[in-house]
This record gives C-alpha cells, structure tokens and sequence, in this order.
C-alpha cells in the first residue's frame, strides 16, 4: 500500500444526549488510491464513522469526541467543515435529499460557487465531472428528471467537482433499483481504478463489496470487529452471521459444502472463483441431483384479485400499462419484480383504487373496484409501505392501531378486542401505551402491520419492504410476511432483492415496460436469466451456480438457494463416482 490519505488513531464519539458512545477507540489507516468497504449491521456507527473524515462529527453535531482524524494532512478538529469539504467528498444514501439545484449543472457549480472557484474554471469543471460519471448530455435537465441511479451519479459528479482527495459513499445504493446500483458501483469502480480516486464505502451489498473493495472494515456496536481483504472477511462465514451479516451467496454455499463434508480450504467470495470451484469440486465429489424440492402450490377456483387488460395513460400521455392480466388467488404469496418504471407501482395502484383504469377492468372479491369506495378496498386490502414510519401519526400504539376501525365506525368493544387480539399477536401488547416512534424499528414496522391487520384484510402489499434495510432488518419483515401468510392472507411483495425471496415467495410476476413479461412458480421464474438480465435484474448467486452445474452435469438443477447447492455434492472417498 502507498502512505496513508486519512489516520483516525484512537477516536470515540458519543453524540450529544447520548448514553453510549457510537464510535469506540477507532484506529484505521486509509491509503491513498484504495476502495475501503465499511460493513456492519445497522447501528454499527458505519454512517458516523464516515462523517467523521469531513468533520461533521464532531463539529456539525456536537457531542463528546476523542483522538484524531487526519484527512490529507488535515486535523479534522483543526479546520472548519467548509475547508474539509475541498478535500472529502461525500454521497449518501438518498440522492433526493442531496440534489437542490434546478439543473444539472447548476447542481454542480453550486459547491464550486461555495468555495469561490472562478468562473471559467467551473465551466472547465462541468464536462469532465459529467464524462467521469457517464452524464454528458443532460447538463440542461432538471435532476428530478433523471432516474434513481442517474441522480446519484449526479450527487459523485458534484462531489467530484471540488476534486477531493477522498470520496465518502455512505449505501449510495440502497436506494436505487438493480439498474441504478449497477451504474453507480460501475461509476464508482472506474473513478477509484481508473482515475485513482480513493473511496470508502459503507455498503450492506455483499456481492458488490466482494468484487470492487480492495479491503473491508467490520464495524459492530462502534468497534472495529475485524479488518481485511474481502477473500478474508467474507470467508469467515460464522462471525459475520454473529454480527446479523449476510456474505455473498457464494461464500455461504462453499462454507456449506466445506462443512458437510469436511474440506479444509477457503471458500471463493466472488461468482467467477464459484464457478471454477464448482468445477473443481466435481471432479472429486459425487454431485447428487435434487429428488426432494416442493413442488408449486396450485391455488384454483374464483380469483380473489383479478385484472383483465388492464391499460393506463398518465395525464402527461405517458402509457405506464398496456395488456396487463393476471390473477390472485386466496392464500397466495406473490413476488412482484422489476426495475423502476416496470409498472409495479402503477398495477398496485390500481388495486387500491388509487388510479382507475384507461381501460380494462379491476376486480377484488368478483367486485369491480369502481364500484367500491376506498373504506371498503381498506378491510380487504392492506398496504404497507416502503418507509413504515411514514404511516405513523399517532401518539400511542393503542390510538395508531385502532384509529383506522374507529373513523369506519366500528362499535367501542369491537375495536377494543380487535386491538387487543391484533397487538398479542403481534406481541405488541406490553408496548400499547408506549408511542410508536419511540420503539425500534422493527417494531414500528410492526405497529403499522398491526393497524392493518385489526382491519381484517383479506391481502397484504408489501411495497419494497427491504429497501434500506439491513439484512437483519429485511428478514424481520419479511418473517412477518411468511406469519401473516400462515395465517392465511394473500401476499403481495414488491422488491428488488432476489436473493432474499426464496424461502417466502410462490409465485414471481416480472414486469418490465408496463406489461407482464413473465408469471411463473419461483424456481421456474428464477431460472430464465436471460429474461430477468433483459429487465436489469440479476439472479441471485446460488442461481448462478446451479446454472452452472446444469451445465456441466446435464441433469436439472433449478435450485434457488446456498444451501440447495451445497446439498448436492457428497465428497466421500468414492472420487469421481457420479
């Protein structure tokens, strides 16, 4: 490694009002020209840690603050925020909350303007930053005309406009569609690789962080955990499950398949390593076909939710579904993908009745939508949303959950043993008083899932539940899903994350230019790569490997998961004996 570009020695932090410090005795050298990848669960101090290279933690904040960071030969605590910002860049998670200008290039002159670079220097500036990111030609557009991913890449170029020596991502991705993540760990990887730009990121995307980071720095409940190279790191399959982390679906099938049949060497953490150690392991392994999967379930009889050529055209002319038909039946979990501008939304909307068809029809129990209001759609359908919180308003779990029955008009003890029977089974019941904004979010989560369910619903949306969360944190919701759906309810998922659907979903619906491209059982879904890569989604790893041994073998593998992999290769003494 050359010399260090940044040196925290010894840094606690403890924001103001704060019983437990969020950093504890940081230590770290980041070196000049390398992607530094930061992981840990949510509430590791990962997004502190980043603020404290450009001198927001401690200055912005306040609080309590101990040691040192050096940026560039700068004492963070030395200089002000203003003369940090010429030598660290940083991009955070949401692009909206960063963009304010109404073009794209007054967005990147406004920090330039701020540090009083001369005017032709700033017109200089402009087209090598857009080049660098891939956004020439959109100097005129106004950024909430880009998409996701385009906006983040706005929010790189302007940071990169005051040529930093340092770039700070905090998850620049977790927001963003597969097309979106894609363009901006491309965009990120050729600035550190090809311009030599130094880049610490804090990223949950395992398999991203596996391919692009030089080193990875585990983070848990402040502490530095473990530091290393990502071959290092993410083959230590048991302490990042410790920490509630998920490895690249590769690592977990080596360490799976190393285990069952005592291998001793490492498992391979990135796809291309997977597929030539699958090689490896066939020519010494027994590779026994699966003869065990469920097969789909088969819901028959009167749909409980059905669309018949649906069609709708925006005020502005824009056609967001053309053809669309599908039916639900009761009980089902279905799994809705695509990338942003699919239609995914606008068919959700449709079934709320929060748009009306151009053409086509919507039914929901035989009903057609247009006959029924919206307090009648609100006890068969219940829809939770992206950001949970956002549909808290009010002081106490008892008044949130019951709000929504009494404004129906329900009589007073009705309401009062649905919240009661609704909160226990959530087991929210010794929280009822408490208001919903001051408990985890997990349990807000709840909260919101329990108004719903003191309604009644028939169906339950899921609107990209995981979005922002960390592994942890989708899996908690997601479990609620797979209890609600025991129970009976019908499921509707819409997400971006494959990886994670596997153990919940049924059925996969794949929309991609406002039609349906593909309705399917999961296992079949999963396995048309081609058609999911034409809508910029990408099969999770596991699938990959199967693929792979489908290949090689001959026989079918339509296996979704690490641990279906490792299941079929016995390693015994009989080498070769397939």
């Amino acid at each position: 490694m050359t010399e260090p570009i940044a040196i925290l020695d010894q840094v606690s932090y403890m924001y103001p009002r704060s019983v437990e410090p969020v950093l504890r005795d940081i230590s770290l050298e980041v070196y000049r020209g390398e992607f530094l990848g930061l992981i840990g669960p949510t509430g590791a101090g990962k997004s502190t840690l980043c603020l404290t290279f450009n001198g927001i933690v401690p200055q912005f904040f306040g609080g309590r603050f101990f040691g040192s960071v050096t940026v560039a030969g700068l004492d963070t605590l030395e200089h002000p925020i203003s003369h940090l910002a010429a030598h660290v860049g940083a991009v955070f998670e949401d692009p909206e909350t960063q963009l304010i200008a109404t073009s794209v290039e007054n967005e990147i002159a406004f920090a330039l303007e701020n540090l009083r670079v001369p005017r032709e220097e700033i017109a200089a500036r402009i087209p090598r930053v857009l080049q660098a990111v891939r956004l020439e030609g959109t100097e005129k557009k106004h950024p909430h005309e880009l998409s996701g991913g385009q906006k983040q890449r706005l929010a790189i170029a302007a940071a990169l406009a005051v040529q930093p020596s340092l770039l700070i991502l905090d998850e620049p991705t977790s927001q963003l569609d597969p097309v979106g993540s894609q363009e901006v760990f491309a965009t990120v990887h050729e600035l550190n690789k090809e311009l030599g730009m130094t880049i610490i990121m804090a990223s949950h995307a395992a398999e991203e962080m596996a391919e692009y980071a030089d080193r990875l720095v585990l983070l848990s409940h402040g502490v530095i955990e473990a530091i290393g190279t990502p071959d290092q790191l993410y083959a230590e399959i048991e302490k990042l499950e410790h920490h509630g982390l998920r490895p690249p679906q590769v690592a977990r099938t080596f360490y799976l398949i190393h285990q069952a049949n005592r291998l001793p060497h490492p498992a391979p953490v990135r796809l291309k390593e997977g597929i030539a150690g699958l090689h490896s392991l066939a020519q010494s392994c027994r590779i026994i076909p699966p003869d065990h999967l469920p097969p789909p379930n088969v819901h028959e009889g009167t749909p409980l939710l059905s669309v018949k050529n649906l069609k709708h055209v925006y005020s502005d002319g824009t056609e967001a579904l053309h053809g669309v038909s599908l039916d639900i039946h009761e009980g089902e979990y279905v799994l809705i993908i695509g990338q942003n501008g699919a239609g995914k939304s606008t068919l959700v909307k449709h079934f709320l009745k929060l748009l009306e068809p151009t053409e086509g029809i919507v039914t929901v129990g035989g009903i057609d939508t247009r006959q029924l209001t919206m307090s009648d759609l609100a006890r068969r359908i219940g829809y939770v949303a992206q950001n949970p919180d956002n549909q808290i308003f009010n002081a106490s779990v008892v008044e949130e959950v019951s709000f929504a029955l009494r404004n129906l008009g329900y009589p007073k003890a009705e309401v009062e043993a649905r919240v009661r029977e609704t909160l226990t089974a959530m087991g929210l019941w010794e929280q009822r008083d408490q208001h919903p904004l001051s408990l985890p979010k997990g349990d807000r989560a709840r909260v919101v899932i329990a108004a719903i369910l003191a309604m009644k619903p028939e169906i339950i949306i899921f609107d990209e539940p995981t979005t922002g969360q960390d592994f942890q944190g989708a899996r908690y919701i997601l479990d609620i899903s797979r209890e609600l759906h025991r129970m009976g309810k019908t499921v509707i998922v819409i997400t971006h994350h494959l990886y994670l659907m596997p153990e919940y979903a049924e059925r996969v619906i794949v929309m991609g230019k406002g039609t349906i491209l593909l309705d399917a059982p999961i296992r079949m879904a999963y396995h048309q790569v081609e058609l999911l890569r034409s809508t910029f989604l990408s099969p999770p790893q596991a699938v990959s490997l199967a693929q792979e041994l489908t290949r090689w073998d001959g026989r079918d593998f339509p296996l979704l998961t690490p641990e279906e992999v490792a299941a079929c290769f016995s390693c015994s003494q009989d080498r070769g004996d397939r």
